[in-house]
């Protein structure tokens, strides 16, 4: 197995730019990993595809405006964007610019009070363990932006739309996009025809979305991200399986999740932190089917489908969604693996 296994080929206008309204008509490709047969709906559609007893594990974490500017002393603006909290004044944080060294402090923007941060760790490339002066929680609405994917150019008219409806805990670095499709209203519609909801937590960071630059997949290192299963989600997926039901995971985030969290006897309550990393050879405890979206050539994402769904099935999927007009990444259509 190698990273250029998991290429194609995808012109830029293919990459959406902006949301569809509603969140819910957006496209859905169906494939059924089995036979390899494709089908194509609106997403609204997605009860078509479920069953009573089936259960949807939806992440329910909440975006932050993780990127923020600052100036050295010397005047330079800097980037700042948090990847994760580390207390209540300590970030990991990827730093943009340059002689950003042990000990230097820089002056964040945009505050009332000052607001100062020093870098306590240097760890690799541009990443930064950085220590603010105050809290930054209360001041992250007033001074943060929404960190939206370097591919998307088009500003976002509402913050909100790169949240999910259902986000509630806060932490991540990026939206789990797969959800991102859900509308209150499919939700009840589904939960109505028996299909049952639950909850995990993944706050997730950037390094989820990186290319994977090794030639060799097995030697990257996918970045540790903080999750929770709940006993309440654990009870609900050994409902589903006494009632035949499929588990049905809500994006990679929640499948990460679920599989951190499985073992030979079931699912089990988890916090902590997780590092699986996910490529074909996998063999999955507990998910059964997958929406999710379309997914970088190259990425960590694009190998954990491969897994679920087989390589050349994915590849083949990807093709058709081209052909037929599909938008893919963040803010593009979505896709169900049966």
């Amino acid at each position: 197995m190698k990273t250029a296994d998991f290429d194609y080929d995808l012109p830029p206008a293919f990459i959406a730019q902006t949301p569809v309204e509603p969140r819910d008509s957006s496209r859905l490709l169906v494939l059924h990993r089995e036979s390899g047969e494709v089908e194509h709906a609106v997403f609204r559609e997605l009860g078509r595809y479920l069953q009573p007893a089936d259960l949807l594990v939806l992440n329910q974490t909440r975006v932050i405006p993780a990127r923020l500017f600052a100036r050295k002393p010397t005047g330079g603006r800097v980037e700042i964007l948090l990847l994760q909290r580390r207390d209540l004044l300590t970030w990991e944080a990827l730093v943009g610019g340059k002689g950003l060294t042990l000990g230097k402090v820089l002056s964040v923007e945009k505050t009332a009070l000052p607001l100062q941060a020093e870098v306590l760790e240097v760890l690799e490339g541009s990443r930064r363990v950085i220590r603010f002066s105050q809290a930054l929680e209360p001041h992250l609405a007033e001074i943060g932006q929404m960190p939206l994917p370097p591919y998307i150019h088009e500003p976002l008219a509402d913050p909100e739309r790169y949240q999910t409806v259902y986000a509630r805990a806060v932490g991540s670095a990026a939206a789990p996009t797969a959800g991102l499709h859900f509308t209150p209203g499919l939700l009840a519609e589904l939960a109505q025809k028996g299909i049952d909801q639950a909850y995990v937590t993944l706050h997730v960071g950037l390094d989820t979305f990186a290319p994977v630059t090794e030639t060799d997949p097995a030697a990257h290192k996918i970045h540790t991200e903080w999750c929770e299963l709940p006993r309440a989600t654990a009870e609900a997926v050994a409902r589903a399986r006494q009632r035949s039901g499929r588990v049905v995971a809500v994006g990679t985030t929640s499948v990460r999740t679920l599989e951190s969290a499985g073992g030979a006897g079931g699912v089990s309550a988890y916090t902590g932190h997780t590092d699986l990393f996910i490529t074909p050879g996998y063999r999955f405890k507990c998910v059964d089917a997958i929406i999710t979206n379309f997914h970088l050539p190259r990425s960590t994402l694009i190998m954990l489908v491969s897994a679920f769904a087989g390589r050349e099935n994915l590849l083949r999927a990807y093709e058709i969604a081209k052909r037929e007009g599909y938008r893919f990444y963040s803010f593009g259509d979505a896709m169900l693996i049966l």
